[in-house]
C-alpha cells in the first residue's frame, strides 16, 4: 500500500464518518418531527416548563431561522430554537428543547466541562483559522516548522471537540431525566427522545474521529517528507 492510498483513504474515511452521521441525524430528526407528543407541548413550552422548574425563568426562549440551529447562549441568557422545534409539538422538538435546557442547567450548576469549553472558545476561534493558514503557507513555502505549528493548532481544535463530548452527553442525559421526572412524556415517547438525542450525539463523535483522521493524515504526509529531507 503506497503513501497516497493511505492519505486518500484517511480523507475518504473522514468524509464517510461525517456524512454518515449527518445523514443519520437528519433522517432520525425528520422521522420524530412527524410524531406528535401526547402532552401537546411545543418545543417552546417544553423549554419554558423545564426552565421554570429549575429556577431559570430569567432566560428567554426565542425562535431562530434554520434547521437544527438550536443552541443555548450563556452570554445572551437565552435558548434559541429553530422554527419547527419552537412551534411544533413533536417528539423531536421536545427532545431538542430539553437538551438545550440541559445546557442551561449545566451553566447554572457550573458544570466543569462546560466551563472549560467556554474558556477555550477564543483559542479555538484563532486555531480554526490559524491552523489552516499555517499549514497552507508552510506547504507552499516548504517551511515544515510552520506546518507543524498548524498541526498543533489543529490538535487544539481536537481537544475542544473532545471536551465537547461530555458536555453534550451530559446535557442529553439531563434532558431525558427532566422529561421523565416532570412527566412531560411517557416511556414510549421517552425512547423516541433518546433516539433523537443519540443521533445528535453521534455527529459530535464523528467530528472527533474525522479531526483525528485528518491530523493523522497531515502527520503522515509531512512527517515522511521531513524524514526524506
Amino acid at each position: 500500500m503506497n503513501d497516497y492510498t493511505i492519505y486518500y483513504g484517511l480523507t475518504f474515511l473522514a468524509f464517510i464518518l461525517t456524512f454518515g452521521a449527518q445523514l443519520y441525524i437528519q433522517s432520525t430528526y425528520a422521522k420524530y418531527s412527524k410524531i406528535a407528543n401526547k402532552s401537546g407541548l411545543t418545543g417552546a413550552r417544553t423549554a419554558n416548563e423545564i426552565l421554570y422548574r429549575n429556577d431559570l425563568s430569567n432566560l428567554s426562549i426565542r425562535e431562530v431561522n434554520g434547521t437544527l440551529s438550536d443552541h443555548y447562549d450563556p452570554n445572551g441568557l437565552n435558548i434559541s430554537l429553530s422554527q419547527h422545534n419552537y412551534e411544533a409539538a413533536s417528539i423531536a422538538a421536545m427532545a431538542v428543547a430539553a437538551h438545550e435546557c440541559g445546557h442551561a442547567v449545566q451553566d447554572k450548576e457550573n458544570y466543569t466541562f462546560l466551563k472549560i469549553r467556554s474558556s477555550l472558545v477564543p483559542v479555538v476561534n484563532f486555531a480554526s483559522y490559524g491552523g489552516y493558514f499555517a499549514i497552507m503557507i508552510g506547504a507552499f513555502s516548504g517551511i515544515l516548522n510552520l506546518i507543524y505549528v498548524g498541526i498543533l493548532l489543529e490538535c487544539v481544535i481536537l481537544l475542544f471537540q473532545l471536551i465537547t463530548l461530555p458536555v453534550e452527553f451530559d446535557a442529553s442525559a439531563r434532558a431525558l431525566r427532566m422529561i421523565k421526572d416532570y412527566g412531560l412524556a411517557d416511556e414510549e415517547e421517552l425512547k423516541g427522545c433518546k433516539t433523537v438525542l443519540t443521533a445528535a450525539a453521534l455527529t459530535y463523535v464523528a467530528g472527533v474521529a474525522s479531526s483525528l483522521l485528518q491530523i493523522l493524515r497531515l502527520v503522515l504526509i509531512y512527517g515522511r517528507r521531513d524524514r526524506r529531507d
